[in-house]
C-alpha cells in the first residue's frame, strides 16, 4: 500500500530512506545494517552482496510493523501528529533496502537477484497487505481524516490527509474480512504475475542474436554501426561475426540502415514476438491472468473497471475523457501515417522493388524519404551528438534556467561501473543532491528508460536530507576508439529522463507520503525535450566529435525543417499503446483471453493497417503491466500540458527566468501534494490547451 516512487519513464523503483537519527539493528557484516559512509551517503554497491538482501528486508519489515503497531497502541486519541506524521514515516528502513533492491534489479541485475525477487514477492505484498488492510490503523487515519477540518492544517497536510485515506479505502480498507482475505491473495497473486513477466521479457530479449558471418549482409550500415556488431559478436564469442539483438541501441540502426530485407525482418519479428513465443518464457496466459485479477479487484472494490479504479485519482477522473483526448489524436495522425507509407512505398516502387511496404520496412524508407525530402540523413547528425556533448547539453539548459551547477564525483560507489555520478550545486554553491546517470544498454539491464532515486528529499525534525537520484537509458554504447554516438530520438529520450531528474532534485516537501498522479508526473520530463533541438542550445553542444566543429547552420536548418518528419507512425505507434492498455482495462467481463485475437480484433477495429505496426505487442508491454496500467494516456494528457507550458517560454524567451523560477516553484518542487489541476494553473495562469500538441506533431 504504501509507495515509495516518486519518478517514472519506462520502469520505476523504490525510493525512500533512514533517518539519520533513528536507531539501527546490528548485524555484523551487512551494509544495510549501518549508516552508509560514502560520499554523500550514496549506498555501498561495491560491499552490497546478494546474501545482504533477504536479512535486510526482513528486518525492514520486522522494523516497519512494530513502527505500525506503535502507531496503533498509541493510548491518546488519534491527531494528525501521533498518527499521521509516524505513519509517513515508518518503513524508512525497507525503503532504503527496497530502492537499491530495485535499482539494481532494473540495471544490473544478476541471476541471484532475479530468484530473490520471486522469493520476496509473495512476503513483500503479504506484508503490504498487513499494513494497508488493518483495521485499527485505519480506523486512526479515518478518524483525523474525519477531524480534518478542527486541524486548521496547511494545504499540502490537507491534501496529504486526504489522498491518504483515500488511498486506504482503494485499497480495500473499508471491506469486510471476508473481501479482505480476497483482496490479500489477489494482491500476492498479481505481484508474483508481475515479477514473471518481467523476468520473462529480461529473458526472452536477451536470448535472441541476429548472427552475420557474411560482410554483404551488412551493406548500408553505417560503420560505426558495424562496429556495434563486431563488439557484441565478440562479448558473445563470435570473433569475425557480427551480432545485432533486440535492444533497440541495436535493433533500431540495424532497421533504419540494413539493406537486406529479409534480415531486417528477422530482427524486428523476433522483437514483436517477446514473450510471445509458445515457450517456457511465454508471457500471453501472465498478461491475461493479470487483466483478470485487476479487474476482480476493481469489482471487489466496488468499481466496474481497472480503469475506473485507477482513473478516480487521475487528472482524467474517467475512461470517456481519456478517449476522448485520444481519438482527438488518433484519427488524424492516423490519416498522416498513411500518406507516409505512401512516400514510402513511392521510393520502394521507384528502386524496383516489388513488394508490399512491411512493418520491418518502415525505418528503412522513412530514412529514405528524410533524405529524398530533406537532404538530411540520421548518420549525418551523430557525430555532433557524442554522449559527453548530451551530457554537457542537459547540464547547461539547467544551469541557464535554474543556475544549478554539476561536479562530477569519482570516488564513490557506482550501481555499475559503466555509471556517473554528479554532485548538484544550487546557483549559491549550496549542495542541492547527487545525480546518478547510467546511458549504455547491457545484458543485465531492463530496456527502456527510467528515472528513480536511491534517497528522497525529506525533512526529518528539521533535518534535511537532500536527493539522490538515478537517470538511466540504454542509447547506443561507445564502440572501440569511436565514443557513444546518439540519434535524435536518443539525445530526446536523455532530455526527458534528466526532466525527471530534475523534478527529484527540486522537490521540496515536508512530508514523506506523496501523491503524484501520473498525468502529471510526464509534464517535468517532456518540457524539458523542448531545448533539445533548440538552435540556440545545439550550436553550444553540438560540436564534432572528431573536430571539435560546431554542428553548421545549414544541418541546423535541416533538422528544423525536418522537425515533424515521420510525426504520423510516431505518433500512431504511440497512441496505439495507450488504447490498447485502455481496451484492457476497461474490460467489464472477467475472461480468459486469446491475446493474439485480442491485438488483432482491437486494431482492425481502429483501422489499423498491417504496415503500421503498434508500438508494443501485450506480450512485452511492461508499463502496463508495472505503474502505467490504465495510464499509458498520460504521456500524451502530460503532452497537453508540456507543449502548452513551453509555450510560456515562447512568449517571453527560451531561458526566461521568472519563468523558469514559476516552473520549478509551482510544478517541481511540490512534488506530489498539491492538486495538479491547481499547480498547473498556478504556473500558466489558465487551464491548458490541446493546440501546441496537435501543432507540434503536425496534426493542426
Amino acid at each position: 500500500m504504501k509507495k515509495f516512487i516518486i519518478l517514472i519513464c519506462i520502469v520505476g523503483f523504490g525510493i525512500a530512506s533512514i533517518n539519520a537519527q533513528e536507531k539501527q539493528p546490528t548485524n555484523n557484516g551487512n551494509p544495510f545494517f549501518s549508516e552508509f559512509d560514502t560520499p554523500f551517503h550514496v549506498p555501498p554497491f561495491d560491499k552490497i552482496k546478494a546474501e545482504h538482501y533477504m536479512p535486510a528486508f526482513l528486518e525492514g519489515m520486522k522494523l516497519e510493523k512494530a513502527e505500525i503497531e506503535a502507531i496503533v497502541n498509541n493510548p491518546e486519541a488519534p491527531t494528525f501528529e501521533n498518527t499521521i506524521i509516524p505513519y509517513t514515516r515508518a518503513g524508512s528502513f525497507l525503503g532504503r533496502v527496497s530502492s537499491v533492491f530495485g535499482g539494481l534489479s532494473s540495471a544490473n541485475t544478476t541471476d541471484e537477484l532475479k530468484a530473490i525477487a520471486k522469493k520476496l514477492s509473495p512476503i513483500r505484498s503479504a506484508h503490504s497487505n498487513e499494513i494497508s488492510l488493518n483495521p485499527a490503523l485505519f480506523q486512526r487515519i479515518k478518524t483525523v481524516y474525519e477531524q480534518r477540518d478542527s486541524y486548521n492544517l496547511e494545504p499540502d497536510a490537507l491534501f496529504m490527509l486526504e489522498n491518504l485515506y483515500g488511498s486506504f479505502v482503494r485499497n480495500g480498507a473499508n471491506l469486510d474480512d471476508a473481501a479482505k482475505e480476497k483482496l490479500k491473495e489477489i494482491n500476492v497473486e498479481l505481484s508474483g504475475l508481475s515479477v514473471q513477466f518481467g523476468q520473462n521479457l529480461l529473458g526472452e530479449t536477451n536470448a535472441y542474436q541476429l548472427i552475420i558471418e557474411d560482410v554483404k549482409d551488412l551493406d548500408g550500415l553505417p560503420e560505426n554501426i558495424k562496429a556495434l556488431g563486431a563488439e557484441e559478436a565478440t562479448r558473445a564469442g563470435l570473433d569475425g561475426k557480427w551480432v545485432y539483438t533486440t535492444q533497440r541501441a541495436s535493433m533500431y540502426p540495424f532497421l533504419t540502415y540494413a539493406k537486406n530485407r529479409d534480415l531486417r525482418k528477422q530482427i524486428y519479428t523476433a522483437y514483436i514476438m517477446r514473450g510471445d513465443n509458445d515457450n517456457e518464457r511465454d508471457n500471453k496466459k501472465i498478461a491475461s491472468d493479470i487483466y483478470k485479477l485487476r479487474l476482480r479487484r476493481a469489482n471487489l472494490l466496488g468499481y466496474k473497471t481497472h480503469a475506473d479504479l485507477i482513473l478516480s485519482t487521475r487528472m482524467a477522473k474517467t475512461s470517456e475523457r481519456v478517449y476522448d483526448l485520444l481519438d482527438q489524436i488518433w484519427w488524424p495522425a492516423l490519416k498522416l501515417a498513411k500518406k507516409e507509407v505512401k512516400d514510402m512505398q513511392a521510393i520502394a516502387d521507384a528502386e524496383g522493388g516489388k513488394f508490399k511496404i512491411a512493418a520491418w520496412d518502415w525505418w528503412y524508407y522513412a530514412e529514405k524519404v528524410r533524405a529524398d525530402k530533406y537532404n538530411f540523413e540520421d548518420s549525418e547528425i551523430r557525430p555532433y551528438f557524442s554522449r559527453k556533448n548530451v551530457q554537457d547539453a542537459i547540464f547547461y539548459v539547467a544551469n541557464q534556467l535554474y543556475g544549478i551547477t554539476f561536479t562530477e564525483v569519482k570516488d564513490a560507489p557506482k550501481p555499475h561501473p559503466d555509471a556517473f555520478l554528479f554532485e548538484v550545486k544550487e546557483a549559491d554553491g549550496s549542495h542541492l543532491g547527487v545525480l546518478y546517470q547510467d546511458f549504455y544498454p547491457r545484458a543485465s539491464k531492463n530496456g527502456g528508460a527510467w528515472c528513480g532515486g536511491y534517497e528522497r528529499y525529506k525533512i526529518v525534525d528539521g533535518v534535511v536530507t537532500p536527493p539522490i537520484i538515478t537517470m538511466v537509458t540504454n542509447v547506443a554504447a561507445p564502440v572501440g576508439d569511436l565514443p557513444a554516438l546518439l540519434s535524435i530520438d536518443d539525445v530526446t529520450t536523455v532530455f526527458h529522463e534528466f526532466g525527471h531528474a530534475l523534478d527529484g532534485l527540486f522537490s521540496n516537501v515536508r512530508y514523506e507520503q506523496t501523491f503524484r498522479s501520473t498525468d502529471f508526473t510526464e509534464l517535468p520530463s517532456q518540457i524539458m525535450e523542448h531545448w533539445a533541438m533548440e538552435p540556440d542550445v545545439l550550436k553550444v553542444y553540438a560540436k564534432h566529435y572528431k573536430t571539435g566543429e560546431v554542428i553548421p547552420d545549414d544541418l541546423i536548418e535541416k533538422i528544423q525543417k525536418s522537425s515533424l518528419f515521420n510525426q504520423g507512425f510516431i505518433t500512431v505507434e504511440f497512441v496505439a499503446a495507450a488504447l490498447i492498455d485502455m481496451e484492457y482495462y476497461t474490460q467489464t467481463v472477467e475472461k480468459d483471453l486469446d491475446i493474439r485475437a485480442f491485438e488483432k480484433d482491437f486494431f482492425a477495429k481502429r483501422k489499423l493497417i498491417p504496415e503500421i505496426a503498434p508500438r508494443y505487442r501485450t506480450t512485452y508491454f511492461s508499463h502496463i503491466i508495472g505503474g502505467y496500467s490504465a495510464g499509458y494516456y498520460s504521456y500524451l494528457w502530460s503532452g497537453v500540458l508540456d507543449n502548452d507550458a513551453f509555450e510560456a517560454f515562447n512568449e517571453t524567451s527560451l531561458f526566461d527566468q521568472e519563468t523558469a523560477q514559476k516552473f520549478r516553484r509551482e510544478i517541481l518542487e511540490p512534488n506530489g501534494l498539491k492538486d495538479p489541476d491547481e499547480m498547473y494553473f498556478n504556473f500558466r495562469g489558465r487551464a491548458p490547451i490541446i493546440e501546441p500538441l496537435l501543432k507540434s506533431r503536425g496534426l493542426k
